[in-house]
């Protein structure tokens, strides 16, 4: 089958990762993307687990509200929390079709005390990295976990598993949509 799916946002990054997951998941069915700028309603830079699912949940409502017509709608929202002292950094993916929401968070890595300043003094962490690690519009690119993995693992492949992860219940649609009858593996 062939899907229109939006992604709420035009960072390449966040595109690929959607798609990338969708096709892991679905690699029999085709999806034409269509990147959506659209608000998160939270703080461009959200401080905490609960903020940032907040914004991905808004990413995917906002982009529902201006594709109606699409069958799938993704937000991916990077986030970071701090953790005794220290500042994680994380991302959550919200995945909508016409009847269900799937939602899963990316793993987490702790960011350098070089990078944590900059942002506790107010910069998102896509700057605070281009600061830090000398680069330009990382954010677009690998991230920070790119940065500081020497691309063994970077941003868009991060969020790939998290979207992986939101799509379960699509893949599994008889269990999530009817958790009362008993199914057949």
């Amino acid at each position: 089958m062939k899907y229109n799916v939006v992604v709420a946002s035009k960072n390449p990054v966040k595109v690929n990762a959607a798609l990338d997951g969708l096709k892991r998941m679905f690699p029999e069915d085709a999806f034409m993307p269509t990147p959506v700028s659209v608000p998160s309603g939270v703080a461009d830079q959200p401080m905490s687990d609960q903020e940032t699912l907040h914004g991905a949940l808004n990413r995917v409502e906002n982009a529902r509200a201006s594709h109606p017509e699409a069958d799938f709608w993704i937000g991916i929202e990077g986030g970071i929390e701090k953790f005794n002292g220290e500042l994680a950094a994380f991302a959550w993916v919200v995945v909508q079709d016409r009847e269900q929401t799937g939602k899963a968070r990316s793993g987490a890595f702790f960011l350098p005390k070089a990078v944590q300043e900059l942002v506790e003094q107010g910069l998102e962490l896509g700057d605070a990295d281009d600061q830090v690690f000398g680069h330009s519009n990382s954010k677009q690119k690998g991230g920070a976990i790119g940065l500081l993995t020497q691309n063994a693992l970077d941003r868009r492949e991060l969020y790939e598993q998290a979207v992986v992860l939101a799509l379960v219940p699509f893949k599994n649609k008889a269990y999530y949509l009817n958790p009362r009858q008993e199914q057949q593996v």
